[in-house]
């Protein structure tokens, strides 16, 4: 038995695992950052193939590190929850500014799809099996940057928790029918600094800080509203051939 296998094999059993090797660890979070972003593209039933391509592993390695898919769903959630607690205490401690502090986490968490990867998995795990698992809670260091902008007049009065994190959720949420599109993650960066702009008090100096990301003009959306439905349209359909298929292979005995 290799040392991945009795590694994971104690993991099962409850039994405490000896350190994990460089190597091992190192395939463990490229399978768990590829995992992420297969999720959040094609939800949790994507293939695993794939998501082993994106690692840049093989398939075997992924089931070494996670025998079942459900531990692979576990597994993303703590990641995800985990690099946002660390984004968040990063940003609070390293940005003497709290307005820049919220900025640069709001920008982190972007980057970690929330509103992609999360949701997908709900219902395929409890919250004690994911929140006690992470080392922390992100609410904390979040409303602290937030009361701490507003105490010095940086953010305006109203704005409250929610306003910070739900945000982020419905920005990396995905488009209508599932399409994306190549610059689809620099324009919710883009769109961030625009809704950062907004949470500034009334009579506050205008924002000085450039907006990143593709401009999206009249023209460009025109195009991009194109290429979502034909995208759509033709996974549509791809899934009914594939059920049509499915229906001549295994056809329905009553039916003779």
């Amino acid at each position: 038995m290799s040392a991945d296998a009795e590694t994971d094999t104690d993991a099962l059993a409850g039994v405490p695992s000896p350190p994990m090797r460089a190597d091992a660890r190192r395939n463990r979070e490229q399978i768990l950052r590829a995992a992420r972003e297969v999720f959040a593209d094609q939800g949790p039933d994507a293939p695993l193939d794939e998501i082993a391509r994106r690692a840049g592993v093989g398939i075997a390695t992924l089931y070494r590190r996670f025998p079942h898919r459900a531990e692979l769903h576990r597994g993303v959630a703590i990641e995800v929850l985990t690099a946002l607690v660390e984004a968040a205490s990063r940003a609070a401690a390293e940005e003497v500014d709290p307005c820049l502090a919220l900025r640069r986490f709001m920008h982190a968490a972007l980057d970690l799809k929330i509103g992609s990867v999360l949701p997908a998995l709900l219902g395929r795990f409890t919250v004690d099996e994911i929140l006690d698992s992470v080392p922390g809670d992100a609410v904390d260091p979040i409303d602290a940057m937030l009361l701490r902008a507003q105490e010095r007049g940086l953010v305006r009065s109203d704005v409250v928790f929610g306003d910070i994190t739900l945000m982020i959720i419905r920005l990396t949420r995905p488009l209508p029918g599932g399409g994306r599109f190549a610059p689809d993650d620099g324009l919710a960066h883009r769109q961030l600094d625009v809704y950062i702009d907004g949470l500034r008090p009334t009579g506050s100096p205008r924002p000085t800080t450039p907006l990143g990301g593709p401009a999206v003009d009249a023209e460009a959306f025109k195009r991009i509203r194109e290429r979502v439905i034909d995208d759509a349209h033709d996974a549509h359909e791809a899934h009914e051939a594939h059920e049509a298929r499915d229906a001549e292979s295994d056809p329905d005995p009553d039916s003779a």
